[in-house]
């Protein structure tokens, strides 16, 4: 064989390696992560919104730790999604995976960073919210499509975790 064949050959064969490599982590953290509770399912009939943004479902991740993707119950999976907050809670609508429904009283926080595990945007870019299932923390990342929406978001969520009405509290007046 040539040089540059052999190359190649070396080259495909390292790419395969780490192919096979990364699909073993993924497998792994989700034999780790199997005992995880799948989070609540949203009531039947939800009823209207207080507000929904268009958006990408980024990722959800231990507490605190922007880089540990949670994988179990396909929480890790990117997704299109509608962000919709209810009086009851918060649920990520995403298209082709399932939904992820965080229930009112599992809210703890909410907030704007610049990026967590698979998606780094501008400064204060994802709209990130951290709530609790079975006493672990957890944060989940969405995008909003259009920038004006995020801090309706932000406003609405922190509505309901202050136990306020998100249609009259004065920081979230944009949301009527």
């Amino acid at each position: 064989m040539d040089v540059a064949t052999t190359a190649v050959v070396i080259s495909l064969v390292v790419i395969v390696l780490l192919v096979v490599l990364m699909a073993l982590g993924w497998r792994n953290r989700q034999v780790r992560q199997q005992g995880l509770q799948a989070p609540t399912s949203p009531p039947e009939d939800p009823g209207a919104p207080l507000y929904a943004a268009e958006g990408q479902y980024v990722v959800t991740t231990t507490g605190g730790d922007w880089l540990d993707r949670v994988t179990a119950h396909g929480l890790g999976n990117k997704a299109t999604a509608t962000a919709a907050v209810y009086p009851h809670g918060l649920l990520f609508d995403r298209t082709g995976d399932s939904d992820v429904y965080i229930a009112r009283e599992n809210l703890t926080d909410v907030r704007l960073e610049r990026g967590m595990a698979g998606k780094f945007v501008e400064k204060d870019g994802l709209v990130v919210v951290s709530w609790t299932m079975d006493s672990q923390l957890f944060d989940t990342g969405f995008r909003t499509r259009y920038s004006a929406d995020k801090t309706q978001l932000l406003a609405a969520v922190s509505a309901l975790i202050e136990d306020t009405d998100p249609l009259t509290n004065p920081t979230s007046k944009e949301i009527q």
